[in-house]
């Protein structure tokens, strides 16, 4: 029996019988280090496109730029999901962000925007993020977001999470089910037609038209206005492209 009626445990079976019919296979873990791990492991052992790994609590989860991502048990929606594209690509996060955000604004009411690359903000605090990553062939795609997580429990200050932003919806089952949906439909439309998929990033993308700090590998910082996000998804900032760095927008 679980002991916190404000955090109930997914539903694991009605995720399942709903989301089946869509193409996904949906399991549900109590604890796990972390769902991308997990799914990758899977996928070099030739799973199929679809499964989907959702953890109660992620113990070791992880970030952009190996930074620790972890919430307590219950609080946030946590998971990971294998794809078997015709070919890996740099736009399958930011694809993930984009049907992300969409998801946010239809079934939750907050008005979500996405920071260079794949940070999920409200209002410039920080909701959640994606992580891309290769196993083989394969392309697994993690996703956190904070759901019920307390002004005390955030692990930054500039974070917030769907409680906070007082959203329509916080009930996970309901989110899951309306994220992997808006997926399912964004990654069906990019396979048939990618050209479209850049603008659309493009206009949910809060960092384009700001002053912006980029610190990039190496130690190496770049400043100036972020124009555009060109044709590889990296972010142009006086009329340089940057495939990778950390981004701080800036007042």
């Amino acid at each position: 029996m679980y002991q916190n009626l404000d955090r109930p445990p997914l539903r694991a079976r009605a995720l399942r019988s709903a989301l089946g019919p869509d193409g996904w296979d949906v399991r549900v873990v109590e604890a796990t280090g972390s769902t991308n791990a997990d799914i990758s492991a899977a996928a070099r052992q030739g799973a199929a496109e679809g499964l989907v790994i959702v953890a109660e609590e992620q113990r070791a989860g992880r970030g952009r730029l190996g930074r620790l991502w972890v919430s307590p048990p219950r609080s946030a929606l946590t998971f990971s999901i294998l794809l078997r594209p015709p070919a890996p690509s740099s736009w399958l996060p930011l694809l993930a962000g984009v049907t992300v955000v969409a998801a946010l604004r239809e079934c939750a009411g907050v008005q979500a925007t996405l920071k260079w690359p794949n940070d999920v903000q409200v209002a410039g605090r920080k909701l959640g993020g994606l992580l891309g990553e290769v196993a083989g062939s394969a392309v697994v795609l993690g996703v956190g977001l904070n759901v019920s997580l307390r002004q005390a429990e955030l692990p930054r200050a500039d974070a917030t999470s769907l409680v906070l932003e007082q959203a329509d919806v916080t009930d996970r089952d309901t989110l899951l089910k309306a994220i992997l949906r808006s997926f399912a439909r964004g990654y069906a439309g990019w396979l048939s037609e990618p050209d479209a998929l850049p603008p659309a990033y493009r206009s949910v993308c809060g960092t384009l038209g700001r002053e912006v700090r980029i610190e990039l590998p190496g130690g190496a910082v770049a400043t100036g206005v972020a124009t555009d996000v060109d044709a590889s998804g990296g972010l142009v900032v006086n009329g340089v492209t940057y495939g990778a760095g950390d981004v701080v927008h800036l007042r």
